[in-house]
């Protein structure tokens, strides 16, 4: 898996403008099987409550039912389960979406070919949700900024409810850019619209995406 994927983040570097045609053959039985090992075993479960363990149990057919179903164009993910959690420094309080162990599945190998393909586009100024990255290594090169440089101002700016208000139709334009893979643009869309339960009602989504 890995060395398919150098190979998506190498060409991706080296021309930013290429289109990826033949991507979603990597979401297949042995790949998944690798991201299963990956799934954190203490989480919450979804609203088919079932847990990272009880999913490994005859693991090799249900990868091979669960591709099947997406070359049939039958796989249909799960509504994500809405939790809140308190937010740092504030009353309110984030959502979260808690999908159910297989969709988290092709979700982590979805997020790993999109990494390889978009982190090419990145600045190097730039470390939220990248991987290799986090916010201890952000605050050391702004604080490197601050001291080596002549700055007068520092700007903090938070998107409210940014992840709510995501346009379908823009986040897929914006995919389109460098993916022309319809299959795998398919399998995006139909996480997009899987809809959210919340206290045990259903909502559909037509805009935003859960974090």
């Amino acid at each position: 898996m890995q060395g398919k994927l150098n190979q998506i983040a190498v060409r991706a570097k080296q021309d930013k403008r290429v289109k990826f045609t033949s991507l979603v053959h990597l979401i297949n039985e042995e790949n998944l099987a690798e991201c299963y090992k990956e799934l954190k075993r203490n989480k919450a479960c979804s609203i088919d409550r079932v847990t990272v363990e009880a999913y490994g149990e005859n693991l090799e057919e249900k990868l091979k039912t669960l591709v099947d179903s997406m070359k049939r164009k039958q796989y249909q993910p799960l509504p994500v389960k809405r939790v809140y959690i308190p937010k740092a420094g504030s009353k309110e309080k984030r959502g979260l979406g808690i999908p159910s162990t297989e969709d988290k599945l092709v979700q982590v190998m979805l997020k790993k070919i999109l990494e390889n393909i978009y982190e090419a586009n990145f600045m190097d100024s730039s470390y939220g949700f990248r991987p290799g990255r986090n916010c201890h290594q952000a605050i050391n090169a702004l604080d490197k900024a601050v001291m080596h440089k002549p700055i007068n101002y520092i700007v903090e700016v938070d998107i409210k409810k940014f992840f709510d208000n995501v346009q379908h139709k823009w986040l897929m334009n914006c995919l389109r850019e460098r993916i022309a893979d319809p299959n795998l643009l398919w399998l995006i869309k139909r996480f997009l619209k899987a809809g959210i339960v919340e206290v045990g009602c259903y909502k559909a989504t037509d805009q935003g995406t859960p974090q």
